[in-house]
């Protein structure tokens, strides 16, 4: 299931990102920081002894947080 929102969320962006404008460009921002944030995050998890599954249950977490944030635009 959370590949399907994944995947969703990955289509509702390309779409913003394709009609452009200032909610593109803020998209842009949110996604590149998402990203650098999300890898710095699962990085500090795992060193300090964290679980891949913990990581993963990160992920899923914040991956349908942004199909509901995408979904309301």
């Amino acid at each position: 299931m959370r590949g399907v929102q994944a995947q969703m969320v990955i289509g509702e962006r390309i779409a913003k990102l394709v009609v452009g404008g200032p909610k593109a460009r803020t998209e842009a921002q949110r996604k590149v920081t998402e990203k650098v944030l999300a890898a710095g995050s699962a990085a500090v998890a795992l060193a300090t002894g964290g679980s891949p599954r913990k990581v993963l249950r990160s992920y899923r977490r914040k991956v349908q947080a942004n199909h509901q944030l995408l979904s309301k635009d």
